[in-house]
């Protein structure tokens, strides 16, 4: 085997990192993350968005394992992001939908779907005019601010 591809075993990499809670981090960012911070939840969260509802729709969109599909609805249950309600056809099913936090995550979404796509991608669109939208940072009089016009301020300061 040639030296460049040789495993080493690396005692640091094989001890489990526990993880540590941030919900009640004094950071916002930081508090969020804890509910946003995996992709799987937010692929979870754009499909409810896009419609998805039912265990079974998830899971054929996103591909991912059951387990893992289970793990990530039961903490956005658990952290009031998605609600399991009964299925809307009467059925023994359940479905899960967005909760007003969950809703609220639709700006993130669009946020980091603006940061990543490329011009033959989605794009965010006005229902009445048919026309392109974006996510931009304003003022409060309405003046559109650049990066370099905003910085952020701690509140103790």
């Amino acid at each position: 085997m040639h030296l460049a591809t040789e495993s080493k075993k690396i005692p640091e990499r094989d001890k489990a990192v526990k993880h540590k809670s941030l919900e009640h981090d004094a950071c916002p960012v930081a508090r969020s993350l804890e509910v946003a911070g995996d992709a799987w939840s937010m692929l979870v969260v754009r499909d409810a968005f896009a419609g998805k509802r039912r265990f079974g729709e998830f899971q054929r969109s996103l591909g991912a394992a059951k387990n893992i599909l289970t793990v990530r609805l039961k903490k956005l249950v658990a952290l009031g992001v998605l609600e399991q309600v009964p299925a809307t056809d009467g059925s023994a099913y359940h479905e899960y939908v967005l909760t007003q936090k969950g809703r609220g995550l639709f700006l993130v979404l669009v946020a980091l779907g603006q940061w990543g796509c490329e011009a033959s991608e989605f794009k965010l669109v006005d229902r009445k005019k048919g026309k392109a939208a974006r996510l931009e940072l304003r003022s409060e009089n309405g003046r559109r601010l650049g990066l370099g016009e905003v910085r952020l301020v701690n509140p103790e300061a």
